[in-house]
């Protein structure tokens, strides 16, 4: 469902619309029907919408209507208006998701983006989608962050961490953590045998060997040799600037960046549409549409669905390969 004031049902809305398109599998939403169908209606979408009884249907209705398991609102809440009074609908809808996910009733989960500060104000106690996610989940499980378009894959150690909090929260530890469950991760959900890493440096030139900064001595180096003495393939820290141009994402599989807009930057400015959010290290495949509520265009019809569309193809991708890689003998 996602933050209903937001953009969320129309992309999906819009994303039915393409289902004849190669790169849209067959899928259902968790929402309220009616919902759905005044907003189809009232963008002028000719979209018949179906109310399930069992999710075992969404496979037949999906060819001639948006197959929905309903998940009532109440009043319906305004395009661009979020409603704290939405928030337990919302949590609960992503709750719901997990279930089925968890209990093998579907292959993969891909999320509209939640609106925070609505949510924290009916009680939500998590920083974001992935936290909660993880918790749903249960313990002993590290969530991970990787973004996704065309070819290349980020991974922001740090996430919604303001820049100063962010460099203090960089440690041994996290790069050595992380890049473990990505490495597996590039494994089991993308088919990489050998998945190359590279570590991007926190400092201009990496740190110019100390004279403009000592982190990339003090603390990136030291886990990657710890990394690689266990035999993953990572390198660096390499010059940020120079990590994501053509010839350079050709060299790796994934880039560790160590805060927020170091990751997000090159991926937008390389394709701003389609990019995809993947949650790593989860029992579960989700993904999400690399963007947030839009709560300035909620209702007008002006939403791009492409993203949504992409983290569909995405979360299919990646349920089929995790599913080829646990139909794999285990070594004797």
């Amino acid at each position: 469902m996602g933050e209903p004031a937001g953009i969320g049902a129309e992309v999906t809305l819009k994303a039915w619309m393409r289902r004849h398109a190669e790169t849209v599998p067959p899928f259902f939403v968790i929402d309220d029907r009616d919902r759905l169908a005044h907003l189809a209606a009232d963008l002028r979408l000719t979209i018949p919408v179906k109310a399930l009884t069992t999710t075992d249907e969404a496979l037949s209705v999906f060819p001639e209507a948006l197959p929905v398991l309903p998940h009532p609102i109440g009043p319906f809440v305004q395009p661009g208006h979020p409603d704290p009074a939405a928030g337990r609908v919302v949590m609960e809808s992503i709750a719901k998701a997990v279930d089925l996910a968890r209990s093998g009733a579907v292959a993969a989960i891909v999320t509209n983006p939640i609106h925070k500060a609505t949510l924290y104000a009916s009680g939500f106690a998590y920083p974001g989608h992935t936290e909660y996610l993880s918790d749903l989940c249960g313990p002993g499980y590290r969530p991970v962050m990787l973004l996704q378009v065309q070819d290349l894959r980020v991974v922001p150690l740090t996430v919604h961490l303001p820049l100063r909090n962010a460099i203090d929260a960089l440690t041994q530890d996290l790069i050595e953590t992380t890049a473990r469950v990505v490495d597996t991760a590039l494994r089991t959900d993308f088919g990489l045998s050998d998945p190359r890493m590279v570590i991007a440096g926190l400092n201009p030139h990496a740190g110019e060997g100390g004279t403009l900064g000592i982190e990339e001595i003090t603390v990136i180096r030291p886990a990657v040799s710890r990394l690689q003495a266990v035999g993953l393939n990572i390198t660096g820290p390499w010059p940020a600037d120079t990590l994501f141009h053509a010839a350079a994402r050709r060299q790796y599989d994934a880039a560790l960046c160590l805060y927020h807009d170091q990751a997000l930057i090159p991926l937008k400015t390389i394709d701003f549409d389609t990019g995809v959010n993947i949650t790593l290290g989860l029992p579960i495949v989700r993904t999400s549409p690399d963007h947030g509520t839009a709560l300035d265009i909620a209702g007008r019809g002006l939403a791009n669905p492409s993203s949504m569309i992409a983290a569909l193809g995405a979360a299919a991708a990646l349920a089929a390969q995790r599913s080829r890689w646990a139909a794999i003998p285990a070594p004797s």
